[in-house]
């Protein structure tokens, strides 16, 4: 048997979709594996009810046939499904990892991302490592296809989680086909200034590199009270706030001694929307590891 701790992680930062993403301090998964046979499923905790245990429908599932690893696989999720926050990519990461070990495929934790990817297909319906990239290598990752580059970076995190829930599906058809060239001009100068910023582990600039004006703004516009959060963040000492992943999470970035203000401020903006909400402070954290 073993046991690996997978961290939430959000994607895209603003400027940098489908290419960037950060591993979370908290939450986690927790995936416990044991060979078997046949390969089938049991989850609990946060969601369980909405996440199907048929392996053909789950993205552990997927992951133990690319790996030629039958097993029990349990997963306690302590990030929620539909989240924003890369909660199939936690367990496919936690699971990749798990099986990795526990069959002795020896396979890198570079090799491993693309395996969970193509779990993460199950659920996205494309596999895509923005999330399964930071969930297993840690810190701030780029993924791209000439492959995957991760530096580790110390940036205070606030995640905002409002009740109502968005599928990354329905996130990915309000994304734009098209930019102009003075958007793409803004964006890539955004998208550099994040990553020097996380290459520094200076909040700051990563705050001002999330600042994007072309797929952010549609995505906002499916979460209730996402303006009123972010200008009460950003009164509450936030350096940038952006959606995370495809939502409905809202993460911010600011000083360490403001985490908590801020997380109160955007609790009671999606409050004053009537939408309910918990917020994690956090951190850029480290990947999967084996418990």
């Amino acid at each position: 048997m073993r046991t690996v701790r997978a961290p939430a992680t959000s994607a895209n930062l603003g400027s940098g979709f489908d290419t960037f993403g950060v591993a979370l301090g908290r939450p986690a998964d927790v995936v416990r594996v044991e060979r078997a046979e046949c390969t089938t499923i049991e989850v609990t905790g946060a969601g369980a009810q909405y996440i199907p245990e048929d392996p053909d429908r789950n993205t552990v599932g997927a992951v133990a046939e690319a790996l030629d690893a039958p097993a029990h696989i349990q997963i306690d999720k302590g990030v929620r499904p539909a989240s924003g926050l890369g909660s199939s990519a936690a367990s496919a990461a936690g699971a990749a990892l798990a099986l990795n070990d526990l069959y002795d495929r020896g396979l890198s934790r570079q090799e491993l991302v693309g395996i969970a990817a193509e779990g993460e297909a199950v659920v996205a319906g494309i596999a895509h490592a923005d999330n399964v990239a930071p969930a297993l290598l840690g810190g701030f990752t780029i993924a791209t296809a000439d492959g995957i580059h991760s530096v580790p970076a110390n940036i205070p995190l606030v995640v905002c989680l409002p009740e109502e829930p968005i599928s990354t599906r329905d996130a990915r058809r309000v994304v734009p086909q098209t930019a102009t060239i003075e958007e793409l001009v803004e964006t890539v100068g955004n998208a550099s200034t994040l990553t020097l910023g996380m290459c520094r582990s200076n909040p700051e600039l990563v705050g001002r590199g999330m600042a994007d004006e072309v797929v952010t703004p549609h995505r906002a516009a499916l979460i209730d009270g996402y303006d009123d959060a972010v200008a009460a963040a950003e009164e509450a000492g936030a350096h940038g706030v952006t959606v995370s992943g495809s939502g409905p999470g809202v993460l911010a970035v600011c000083p360490a001694d403001a985490r908590r203000d801020v997380a109160s401020a955007m609790v009671g903006a999606f409050g004053e929307n009537g939408e309910n909400a918990r917020a994690y402070r956090t951190w850029v954290g480290s990947g999967a590891e084996i418990l």
